[in-house]
């Protein structure tokens, strides 16, 4: 099995357990890792024959940007079901990070999600 990701993608949303965090825009940063069987595009050397990280990325703005959660995991989680949408995909691993909420760390989650 190999391995489609995207790594660092910073997106601005609404999310978060205080009320405060769900009225302005925060970044949140995504890295995205699929489990995927690149066999056929690797022969064929054709985009249709594997999948297409900016689908993925357009899945995780979509969700960031859009309604708010107020968990991480609910938002991870959301991001990794609809990028399992897609049947030849195995096993996708969503971790987000919120960065604006500590000047000395950066908590965040790692969601793993199999078919």
């Amino acid at each position: 099995m190999d391995t489609i990701f995207i790594r660092d993608l910073k997106l601005r949303g609404k999310h978060g357990v205080y009320d405060e965090e769900r009225t302005r825009e925060q970044e949140f940063v995504l890295d995205i890792a699929i489990d995927f069987d690149t066999g056929k595009a690797v022969v064929s050397d054709n985009i249709a024959d594997t999948v297409n990280y900016a689908t993925f990325r357009k899945i995780a703005k979509e969700v960031v940007e859009g309604p708010s959660f107020k968990l991480l995991e609910k938002l991870a989680d959301v991001v990794a079901t609809k990028i399992l949408e897609d049947a030849r995909i195995s096993r996708v691993t969503v971790t987000v990070r919120k960065t604006e909420m500590y000047k000395d760390c950066t908590p965040g989650v790692t969601v793993i999600r199999s078919r």
